[in-house]
């Protein structure tokens, strides 16, 4: 791994456009609730997450990872989705993207932005941020803060006893596969689940979100069957806040956001001002920082030279484990499975996604490690609906396009 010292950073690139950006330009407003907004202000929305929510730093360490450019560009990218051949330009208008980052072991082969977005904007995580909890569960894992995944959650969580989850393994949690009912519609005038995650939010009140979770019924038996819940994610960050005995960003700090080289602070969204990060959704980093964590996460936690997850940890997260999660199992005519809070895409041996997995998240957020082809990529997006399935499959071309073009 190359590192540079962050000084040099801040005084580069970096330096010059801070300076050149004071007072030049209004200050942007955001939506009150990222579920509602408008085709102008979305983009301001996901950028500003910190205006109407409170937030936790997560403080970038001394070193920075490089990420040198690749010997093949791919900004002339063409690929084929619908019958008909897409040019890159065109994908990212109609797509609304705001952002498009492709690593090949390590090294930029495509970078480019919209949206309004620069490399130091950043950018709200959406659910991609379930798989950033996962990996800290992972990392507590090895440190043995967390015992076995196979453990009930109330062991670490003992107000849990009584409530529906009592019983239900970590691991369970993990897979979204806990027997609980949830219902994860996204019309924020609606009578969902989330949306009443959204009203427990909005009251910024401690313990709001787990109070809400101890209210939920059984729907069946654990391990049974998939059920996507965004709850759960933050129930699965309470375990390893208490197991960890320290808030998840400044655990994820020192297990993946040092390690990792990150160029800049980002931010977690929180519960209440001083309380639990919302662990399935709300962290905020720049373009080449989600690369990195995706970076992190192809080269299994190994930074270096210090191990910060467990060996095997990303082919056993990145990769179903079990029937209710297998591929085609999760919902009717969807392809993907899902291993510990990430979306993973079929095996076929010699195609261009063989082995990858992806965070998602609404809107069109993605991190898509593959490691046989040693491709890390990451996509934001301004979709105006929360989740367009063609899309997210003409992403997943537009990404098989550019794995094609980088292979030796």
């Amino acid at each position: 791994m190359t590192i540079i010292h962050r000084r040099e950073l801040l005084l580069g690139v970096g330096a010059a456009a801070i300076a050149s950006s004071v007072g030049a330009q209004p200050r942007e407003v955001a939506a009150q609730n990222a579920l509602d907004t408008t085709a102008e202000n979305q983009a301001a929305t996901f950028r500003n997450q910190d205006q109407y929510r409170p937030v936790r730093m997560i403080r970038a360490g001394s070193r920075v990872r490089a990420l040198p450019p690749h010997a093949r560009s791919l900004q002339g990218l063409a690929f084929e989705s619908g019958g008909a051949t897409r040019l890159l330009d065109d994908y990212m208008t109609r797509r609304r993207t705001a952002g498009l980052l492709v690593l090949k072991r390590g090294e930029v082969a495509l970078e480019r932005y919209g949206m309004g977005n620069g490399p130091e904007s950043r950018w709200t995580s959406f659910s991609t941020a379930k798989s950033m909890t996962s990996t800290l569960a992972g990392a507590a894992l090895h440190d043995g803060s967390i015992r076995s995944l196979d453990d009930p959650v109330e062991r670490y969580l003992p107000q849990m006893t009584g409530s529906v989850y009592e019983g239900v393994s970590v691991r369970n949690v993990m897979r979204m596969a806990s027997g609980v009912a949830w219902d994860e519609q996204y019309d924020p005038k609606g009578k969902s689940d989330i949306v009443n995650l959204g009203a427990a939010m909005a009251g910024q009140k401690d313990g709001a979100v787990l109070n809400l979770m101890r209210t939920r019924a059984r729907a069946g038996a654990q391990g049974a069957k998939f059920n996507y819940s965004t709850g759960e994610s933050c129930l699965l960050g309470a375990v390893v806040r208490a197991a960890v005995g320290r808030p998840l960003s400044d655990y994820y700090a020192d297990r993946v956001w040092g390690p990792a080289g990150m160029e800049a602070d980002g931010y977690w969204q929180l519960e209440s001002k001083e309380g639990l990060e919302l662990a399935g959704l709300g962290v905020s980093a720049r373009l080449r920082d989600f690369g990195r964590f995706g970076q992190f996460i192809l080269e299994d936690g190994l930074a270096g030279g210090v191990r910060y997850l467990p060996v095997g940890w990303r082919d056993l997260a990145g990769q179903p484990d079990t029937e209710a999660t297998g591929f085609g199992k999760l919902e009717k005519d969807y392809p993907l499975g899902y291993g510990y809070q990430w979306w993973t895409l079929p095996r076929k041996a010699g195609t261009a996604h063989d082995g990858a997995f992806t965070a998602q998240g609404i809107f069109g957020q993605f991190v898509y490690v593959n490691p046989r082809e040693q491709v890390v990529a990451v996509v934001w997006s301004a979709w105006r609906d929360a989740w367009q399935t063609a899309t997210e499959f003409e992403t997943y071309a537009l990404l098989a396009a550019a794995v094609e073009a980088l292979r030796n």
